[in-house]
């Protein structure tokens, strides 16, 4: 069962149609809950098999970011169904890897379908990225891929990962981050009526922007080392997406996730991957 207070509602169609045995779903979103990338958008063929790939790409991306070497001890907060930690698995032989995740319906898929191999070590735990149930400086690598805008407080969570990072400890993410303009829509659009971007999604805020990450490391004891918007080559994810909802009956998932793609054509909504260090 998923904690009380938290609302979901895209990850409860995903896991429904999971326990069904929906093969499409199961390729798409099985391993990766996230958007792909395609170095080469215009080749992409607009296939779940294609997609699958493109999302295994992104989570390669971004944690190829932070540098991960053989030995590091690696947390994957917002971990979802293990697709990080699935990747670095096969890529790594000795890495002490943790799942953190607030759904322990996910945890439970995790867990299931996630095995070491080699030399690796694999726990998968339920816990909040705004307090982390880790000892102070005790990983090497933290990542939060394609997650950290559900998360109370990106504050919050920056604290924490600095507290339990060691020293040379790093820190990967992947969000998506507005513009000025389109955050200030944001929040005069939020004076009166819910978050543009809430509701399928669950409780997302997508009003930072590029400058905010900037002053958040500094104020938090990082500094920015990485940084690459990937927008363009994110964008034939939208399609599948509303592919495969609509497949699933979802229409309320297809139309957001329509609006969100029209936004980021606009390009007010940019999809970014930052890397960060520990400010010595």
């Amino acid at each position: 069962m998923r904690p009380a207070n938290i609302s979901m509602p895209y990850f409860d169609i995903l896991l429904e149609q999971l326990s069904l045995g929906e093969a499409t779903v199961q390729q798409a979103f099985g391993r990766h809950v996230h958007w792909g990338y395609w170095a080469n958008p215009d080749q992409a063929d607009g296939s779940v098999e294609d997609f699958a790939i493109a999302t295994e790409n992104l989570c390669q991306r971004v944690y190829a970011a932070t540098g991960v070497k053989e030995h590091d001890r690696l947390l994957d907060a917002g971990c979802g169904f293990g697709g990080a930690i699935a990747s670095l698995n096969e890529q790594f032989q000795t890495l002490d890897m943790t799942g953190l995740n607030i759904d322990p319906r996910q945890l439970d898929r995790a867990r299931q379908t996630v095995q070491p191999l080699a030399n690796n070590q694999i726990e998968f735990i339920e816990g909040n990225a705004c307090q982390l149930p880790f000892a102070n400086q005790s990983m090497d690598v933290v990542l939060a891929v394609e997650c950290i805008f559900h998360f109370p407080s990106r504050e919050e969570f920056f604290r924490e990962v600095r507290r339990v990072l060691r020293p040379g400890g790093r820190l990967g993410i992947c969000d998506f981050v507005s513009t000025p303009v389109f955050k200030a829509f944001q929040q005069l659009l939020a004076t009166f009526t819910k978050p543009m971007l809430s509701g399928t999604f669950g409780r997302v805020n997508s009003c930072f922007t590029l400058s905010d990450y900037r002053a958040l490391a500094q104020k938090t004891g990082f500094r920015l080392t990485f940084q690459e918007d990937i927008t363009r080559q994110t964008l034939p994810t939208y399609p599948i997406v509303c592919h495969v909802f609509n497949q699933a009956g979802s229409l309320k998932v297809v139309r957001d996730v329509a609006a969100i793609e029209k936004i980021s054509q606009f390009g007010l909504l940019r999809y970014v991957i930052l890397s960060f260090a520990i400010e010595e």
